[in-house]
């Protein structure tokens, strides 16, 4: 459903459902109920301003009683932010797709503390686009290639390659060695692993949880991991043995790969949840977790052209 508010400084209004009948006279007593525990004043002042509509902008005051509508969508008041110290960097634009490469750190799209401070909305203000939407998301902590389209009307083409699977990802992470593994070039003695291998589990997340989770029962997340060289980290791990790995995921579940290279003994470099989930602490930017989305190809479905885009970016702590 298509807001009657326009996006307002790279942020979509927000859009909440109603009850068709409550214990509620009225809307904003519903609304109140709702959310009033976190600003009441800003509540009432946003109904009798004007500032909350109806399915086209028809605006809901003080009187309008619960049942008259639907929906109802309101910008947010937004937090005041600490700035991310990372630039995204434009790979591609043309009239449909947008092709960045994302820094760690930086969310792809606005969520809980982070709202101008995201890929999404920085690139909306930047670029003037307000119609731009994300075609597939990275966790913050990764960095790397993301597609967002540009054009409403063959953005449908281009989610249908996501839909069938039929967009190449190739992913880089710098694994922590487990003693004994040695750092020739091959790697032997890697938790007994052979590379190439194919990993396959189960894996659910909960929402409103941090962590997804390995469930018994049939597949449904399937990894391809390859080791690309050994050797001494570089960065702040500086001596310690090190593995730079090729990723391919076959499946997109959220966290998969964390979880996979997790569960081959092969934990990636400065990751605070998994194998073990770490005290909640500030962001160290010395410390990124070391995956990045290398690249992305696929058939371009309006030129029937082959394309590839790669990031630029640099792990810290890969194998000298």
């Amino acid at each position: 459903m298509r807001s009657p508010l326009p996006v307002r400084d790279g942020v979509n209004a927000t859009r909440l459902r109603l009850p068709r009948e409550g214990e509620w006279a009225t809307v904003m007593d519903y609304v109140l109920h709702r959310f009033g525990h976190v600003d009441p004043d800003g509540i009432v002042g946003r109904f009798r301003g004007g500032e909350v509509v109806g399915v086209g902008g028809v605006a809901l005051d003080e009187a309008t009683p619960l049942g008259a509508h639907d929906f109802l969508w309101y910008y947010r008041n937004l937090p005041a932010e600490e700035p991310i110290p990372f630039t995204e960097t434009i790979l591609h634009r043309d009239g449909d797709l947008l092709v960045v490469d994302k820094p760690h750190f930086l969310p792809t799209t606005p969520g809980g503390r982070f709202v101008q401070e995201s890929a999404l909305v920085r690139l909306r203000n930047r670029l003037g686009i307000p119609d731009l939407i994300p075609m597939h998301r990275l966790d913050r902590a990764t960095a790397g290639v993301i597609l967002f389209s540009t054009n409403p009307d063959t953005r449908g083409a281009y989610q249908v390659l996501f839909e069938r699977r039929q967009i190449r990802k190739e992913y880089e992470c710098v694994s922590a060695l487990p003693p004994g593994a040695g750092t020739g070039p091959h790697g032997p003695g890697l938790s007994g692993h052979e590379f190439p291998l194919v990993y396959r589990n189960r894996m659910a997340k909960v929402k409103g949880t941090l962590l997804s989770t390995v469930e018994d029962g049939e597949p449904n997340a399937e990894s391809r991991v390859d080791l690309i060289r050994t050797g001494r980290s570089r960065g702040t791990h500086a001596g310690a043995d090190v593995g730079l790995f090729r990723l391919r995921p076959h499946t997109g579940k959220t966290h998969q790969l964390r979880v996979h290279m997790a569960a081959l003994g092969l934990g990636i470099l400065n990751d605070p949840f998994y194998p073990v989930l770490l005290d909640k602490a500030p962001d160290d930017h010395a410390r990124p977790l070391q995956l990045v989305a290398r690249s992305i190809a696929f058939t371009d479905p309006l030129t029937g052209r082959e394309v590839q885009f790669r990031s630029a970016r640099q792990l810290l702590e890969r194998p000298e």
